[in-house]
Formats: structure tokens, C-alpha cells, sequence
């Protein structure tokens, strides 16, 4: 648990945020591919299956990080940062824990609502439930929906990252790459 005097990441909090970060920017990307570049037919559907099995995978990893992070509770700012800056910071990293979980269970509803089974890796199958296009459709449009806010968030938590790395010349960006808590 977070005492207030922990001024950098531990070991497994900065492994969860990286491997998180790379997954859900991975599966953003292949999503992406797969909807965009990849013709209909069966060449798709093998794509669209792992992308489901990696899916599974990212959300259990993700429920494990972010109890990891709320046992571990938040660390103060770096710096003295203004109210607005340190509001948007706040928002972003909810946002961001949010769609940790609302990005892949919408994937996961939509297919499931579709009718469709979801293999993960040949380890276990996650049934279909009976075919309710409705709400298969709702749960598409919201994944879709979501990774469009997964992007923008993303990005926003990128540029604050850097900005304090480069600009503010602060320990933020540091803290949660090499665990230090000063440059």
C-alpha cells in the first residue's frame, strides 16, 4: 500500500503498466489491421480469433493490474503541477484503467452475443451465448467507440509524459521507466 512517502514505482507496478501499455496499443494496432486491411473471409475470421484469445489474455492481465494498482493506492505528483494540469492527469489515468476493462469486454460481448465461441490459444473456450444481434451490435459499436477514446487518452498520457520529461525537466516520465525518483 501506498504510505504518501513512495516517491517512484515498484518493480511489478512499472511491469504492469508496460506490458498493459504495450498490449492494448498492440491489440488497437491489429484490431485496426485486421478491420481495415484484411478482406472478408476466412483469412479475417483466423486474425479475428487471435485477436479474441489475445483479448481474453489482456483483460485478465488487466484486472491484475489495475488491483495492483488500486492495493498499491497512487503516488503523488512528481512536481507541483497546476490544478487543471493535475485534474486532466487524474481523468486520464481513470480513463485509461477504464478501458483496461471496457475494451476488451465489449470485444468479448460482441462476439459472444454474436454467437460465437472464443478459443483462447486451445486452453479454454469461452461459450457463445444465443445469437442477439441487438446487442452484439451495441457491444461493437461501444469497442469501437472505446478504442477511439483509448487513442486520444493514449496519446494525451503520452505527450503529459513527455512533457514533464522534457519540458518540466521533472521525475515523472523516470519513476515509471527505470524506477528512480529523481533525474
Amino acid at each position: 500500500m501506498n504510505t504518501g512517502n513512495d516517491t517512484t514505482y515498484d518493480l511489478i507496478s512499472r511491469f504492469n503498466h508496460w506490458v498493459i501499455a504495450l498490449a492494448m496499443i498492440g491489440m488497437l494496432a491489429f484490431g485496426t489491421y485486421i478491420d481495415d486491411f484484411v478482406p472478408r473471409g476466412q483469412g479475417q475470421n483466423a486474425l479475428l480469433q487471435i485477436h479474441k484469445a489475445i483479448g481474453v489474455l489482456v483483460l485478465a492481465f488487466g484486472l491484475w493490474r489495475i488491483g495492483w494498482r488500486l492495493a498499491r493506492g497512487f503516488l503523488e505528483p512528481a512536481a507541483p503541477m497546476p490544478v487543471w494540469q493535475d485534474r486532466i492527469a487524474r481523468l486520464t489515468h481513470w480513463v485509461l484503467i477504464a478501458c483496461i476493462v471496457l475494451m476488451p469486454v465489449s470485444g468479448m460481448m460482441t462476439s459472444l452475443f454474436g454467437g460465437h465461441d472464443i478459443q483462447v490459444f486451445g486452453l479454454f473456450t469461452i461459450p457463445g451465448l444465443p445469437e442477439n444481434k441487438a446487442l452484439s451490435d451495441v457491444a461493437g459499436d461501444a469497442h469501437g467507440a472505446i478504442a477511439n477514446v483509448l487513442i486520444f487518452f493514449i496519446a494525451l498520457h503520452a505527450a503529459g509524459a513527455l512533457k514533464h520529461h522534457f519540458m518540466d525537466r521533472d521525475a515523472t516520465l523516470v519513476r515509471m521507466t527505470s524506477g528512480r525518483s529523481a533525474r
